[in-house]
């Protein structure tokens, strides 16, 4: 633990001293706050921004976990991944310590964008509802960190990584019930919808927020979270670089 705690505090000195990515970070969260939470004349519901700011939040860790295999591949161009596999610490560490700074950023990053929401409009009040919807965006952190800090691994080059994550982003979040309910959907984007993670976590944030304890979004997450850990242990066992 005490080798992961290191990983995690050498990136978090990082991404301070680089304050452009910190703000960077919140501008398009914040955008589609303001624009489409307050501007778009929505008929489906009287309080689009109590709708979308779910979206939001988990737009906002979808971000943070697809930046955060960056961090990796940085390491593995200027030459510290290969250093860091060759002390005596177990690897994993290494992974360890992605996935926790990359959720914790985007946790702090969802804190700042859910105060916003909440000056404009939203209504995130109940402490217990908050509670479980930071669980359900720390599971989801952890599950996609995981995964992209593997890909990282498994890549040769940031141009490839920055390909694949712009590949894959945008659909991610658009094929998302971030913006819509599934119900005004057309059917065949409602049924991509229905399967994509991302609608899974803003499904479980929009029931907390109903009142509605999501057991089922907990039970996917955290067993998905864990067969993508274990995947991902595995490759870092065996990675060379």
């Amino acid at each position: 633990m005490i080798q992961t705690l290191y990983y995690l505090e050498r990136d978090f000195r990082r991404w301070v001293r680089g304050k452009i990515n910190v703000v960077s970070a919140l501008v398009m969260p914040a955008a589609w706050l303001i624009f489409v939470g307050l501007a778009l004349p929505i008929r489906f519901t009287d309080n689009y921004l109590d709708f979308i700011t779910p979206g939001i939040l988990v737009l906002t860790m979808l971000g943070a976990s697809l930046q955060g295999g960056a961090l990796l591949m940085f390491d593995k161009v200027l030459g510290f991944l290969p250093k860091f596999l060759a002390m005596p610490a177990p690897r994993e560490t290494i992974l360890f310590g992605k996935i926790l700074f990359i959720t914790l950023r985007g946790l702090i990053q969802s804190t700042v964008i859910l105060i916003f929401a909440v000056i404009l409009g939203a209504h995130f009040l109940d402490p217990l509802l908050l509670i479980q919807t930071y669980l359900i965006l720390m599971i989801f952190g952890m599950l996609l960190s995981s995964v992209m800090t593997t890909v990282a691994l498994s890549l040769e080059d940031h141009d490839s990584y920055s390909a694949f994550n712009a590949m894959i982003s945008m659909p991610l979040f658009f094929t998302s019930s971030a913006l819509m309910p599934y119900d005004q959907m057309p059917a065949w984007l409602a049924s991509i919808a229905r399967l994509n993670p991302v609608s899974y976590a803003i499904d479980g944030v929009r029931e907390v927020q109903a009142g509605i304890f999501p057991a089922d979004t907990f039970f996917g997450l955290i067993v998905g979270t864990l067969i993508v850990l274990a995947i991902s242990i595995y490759v870092f066992r065996k990675a060379t670089v």
